[in-house]
């Protein structure tokens, strides 16, 4: 089985070294950088599975980078899991907001690291297999998803989404005018095994909401009190 490609960014050198360690004893190849700036050539030109990235970096911090990474079409679906040493809920939520698949504060469990790369890499992997569906396309009133180039128009235009936020709509439009509770989101979206919670659904759902209102389709995705949200059904 191909070793999948570990990127870490991070400037405490124990810190990276104790990364490295663990995730090559778990199989994983792995590269370490001590600021976004070098790593950034590597991650652009190399096919790279997960990136560890830290929030306090000297240069360009954390959050800035992975703006950065989510804008750039090459790399934007490369799983990120943040590692801060913050763990003020307002950190973890403005890292999903802007794209983190995952977060962890330090100090931090290396088994549960561990755990939480290799969850992220078999999620990634099982969205690869099942966008390989008979629908290649769903539709509602303009809005039209691709399920094979992964790309989401409005009338022609593209809006642009992260590969969490692609993956919910596409659950929420295959089951139009069906609620999904917030549980059964996080099941099919990020796995029996994600260490998260429930909270982070809603910070994914709130996130894809303006993107979509910034084309006036406001009102599609609505929220269920209590349970979950559901895609309008005409």
């Amino acid at each position: 089985m191909e070793k999948k490609q570990v990127v870490v960014i991070d400037d405490e050198e124990h810190i990276l070294e104790l990364i490295r360690y663990n995730m090559e004893a778990n199989g994983f190849l792995v590269e370490t950088f001590t600021s976004v700036e070098c790593a950034k050539p590597y991650i652009e030109s190399e096919k790279i599975d997960v990136i560890l990235l830290d929030i306090m970096l000297p240069g360009m911090d954390g959050i800035s980078a992975l703006q950065q990474f989510r804008r750039n079409i090459e790399i934007q679906n490369i799983p990120i899991l943040l590692v801060s040493a913050k763990s003020e809920e307002i950190d973890k939520i403005l890292g999903l907001e802007l794209g983190a698949d995952d977060y962890i504060t330090k100090p931090f469990s290396v088994r549960e690291l561990v755990a939480r790369v290799k969850a992220i890499v078999r999620r990634n992997e099982r969205g690869a297999v099942n966008s390989k569906v008979e629908v290649h396309k769903l539709r509602y009133k303009g809005l039209e998803l691709d399920v094979e180039s992964r790309v989401l128009t409005f009338k022609g235009e593209i809006i642009e989404l992260t590969f969490k936020e692609f993956e919910i709509l596409k659950l929420l439009m295959s089951n139009k005018g069906k609620v999904l509770t917030r549980e059964t989101i996080l099941d099919k979206i990020w796995g029996y095994d994600y260490y998260g919670e429930t909270r982070t659904v809603d910070v994914h759902i709130r996130y894809l909401r303006s993107k979509l209102e910034e084309h006036g389709l406001g009102g599609f995705i609505e929220t269920v009190r209590g349970v979950g949200y559901k895609f309008i059904r005409e």
